[in-house]
């Protein structure tokens, strides 16, 4: 698990916090039940309103994802398609039957299998590049409803202060109130804003993030595939495959 999200979101709350206390204040005054329900619910709820049920089924498996996702790289395949390069080499594509059961990747196996049936390269690569659009589509609408909960946020924040200044002019009669409503008013604002900035939009670019590595290694994947069907040299497949990786992630491979 890649823990950037985590540490990223945490960090920035403790930072809120203690330029709270910096300042003199209380970071409990911040704890109000209404403008948190106003905000956080009406946000998530607009948000599930401009999309459908399987858009939010998707954003809530996505929000899972932000957190506890294993980061993909492409590096760690290259070894096992090379490996099976070899073997498809020297054996033929069905003798990788049996090196199927020693990979946990399952594109990587869908591929090989669909090689090892017999289908036509140009068809095996055309499904393989449907499964990625299909992802894409996927991954794009989870982002997207967590990027439009963070535009969202800041608007629902000024009705709630909007409605808490309302309120303050209902009690004009009665100064002792005004400092509190009117601080409780303002603590709408700020949910807004910070939910917006500090989650909403965070998660959104996280998943794009994620989108993007994990497509990278399909797509190596699929020139792997590719490659095992035409009986290309290993140390080709190889140099081929290591060509398509970040630069970090080559160093990491050679290493």
């Amino acid at each position: 698990m890649d823990p950037a999200t985590m540490i990223g979101i945490g960090l920035a709350v403790v930072i809120v916090i203690v330029a709270n206390l910096l300042e003199g204040g209380d970071p409990t005054s911040m704890l109000l039940l209404p403008p948190m329900l106003l905000v956080i619910g009406g946000t998530l709820c607009i948000a599930f309103a401009g999309g459908t049920v399987s858009d939010s089924k998707l954003a809530i498996r996505g929000l899972k994802r932000a957190f506890t996702s294993k980061l993909p790289t492409s590096a760690d395949l290259v070894p096992s398609i090379v490996s099976l390069a070899d073997t498809a080499r020297h054996k033929g594509l069905l003798a990788l039957e049996e090196s199927l059961h020693d990979i946990d990747d399952e594109f990587l196996v869908q591929g090989v299998t669909l090689a090892i049936d017999g289908v036509d390269p140009d068809e095996v690569r055309e499904i393989l590049e449907s499964e990625i659009l299909a992802k894409r589509a996927d991954d794009k609408q989870a982002a997207k409803f967590w990027n439009d909960a963070g535009a969202y946020a800041p608007t629902i924040g000024i009705v709630g202060t909007v409605m808490g200044l309302v309120m303050v002019l209902e009690q004009l009669a009665e100064p002792e109130k005004l400092g509190h409503l009117i601080a409780a008013a303002f603590v709408a604002t700020l949910w807004g804003v910070m939910s917006a900035n500090l989650f909403f939009l965070p998660i959104a670019a996280r998943l794009k993030r994620l989108s993007e590595l994990e497509v990278a290694r399909m797509e190596l994947t699929i020139e792997g595939v590719s490659a095992l069907q035409s009986g290309a040299n290993p140390r080709v497949v190889a140099q081929k495959l290591r060509s398509l990786l970040p630069a970090d992630q080559r160093v990491s491979e050679a290493a």
